[in-house]
């Protein structure tokens, strides 16, 4: 048997960008996470999950209201220690931190300082994958994504997104964690996921360069 694979890797970009299809495909993806012989239930990790209010298209750790903050921020140590404590797993995180940053600086609200979350993140080896478009591209993204959303009437205007997508590429680069940006205009996502394996393979990002204290 080889090195055990356990990346860990945060999707982050504005919506339309298929951070969501590239999280499935890089958990089943055997150049990261391993061949499989029978598909199996493997973690996909999410901010964006709407989970501090009782109704759809609600409130969580990324669009809280200012009084929510510390149960965010909670949240986000709870969702540290878990990866803290199982190391040699492999993580794909479908939004986070930054997610949160450009939701609340777009609010007009606090830009929260994720720095401690980043020197939690950084010696479990995480790392940010940026998926981006090319402006031109939207208007077909759409017009795919229409075809399954629920809430259509947040694709009207694609302006945001245009703006949003500068906004995600400057906190990324911010980061101190590794970071790709990946285009993802094509709507490859195979090629997509095999771009992200080829950066992890070459950057050493397969594998965890962590190791717990004795005890």
């Amino acid at each position: 048997m080889g090195p055990k694979l356990c990346p860990k890797v945060i999707l982050e970009g504005t919506r339309l960008t298929g951070k969501t299809e590239l999280a499935f495909a890089l958990n089943e993806h055997p150049r990261i996470v391993g061949p499989r012989r029978y598909r199996y239930h493997s973690p996909l990790v999410s901010a964006e999950w709407c989970a501090f209010t009782n109704f759809p298209w609600g409130r969580g750790p990324v669009n809280y209201l200012p009084e929510e903050e510390g149960q965010a921020l909670e949240t986000y140590a709870a969702w540290a220690r878990l990866f803290e404590l199982q190391p040699y797993y492999s993580w794909v995180v479908d939004r986070f931190h930054v997610s949160t940053r450009a939701w609340q600086i777009q609010a007009g609200r606090r830009d929260p300082d994720f720095r401690w979350l980043e020197e939690r993140l950084r010696p479990l080896g995480f790392r940010h994958v940026l998926c981006w478009r090319r402006p031109e591209t939207f208007e077909a993204a759409r017009a795919e994504r229409l075809k399954v959303s629920g809430n259509p009437s947040q694709y009207d205007d694609l302006g945001p997104f245009l703006r949003e997508q500068e906004l995600f590429r400057s906190l990324v680069r911010e980061s101190s964690l590794p970071w790709l940006e990946l285009d993802v205009s094509d709507g490859d996502v195979a090629g997509a996921a095999d771009r992200v394996a080829d950066w992890l393979e070459a950057t050493g990002g397969l594998y965890a360069p962590w190791q717990p204290p004795p005890g």
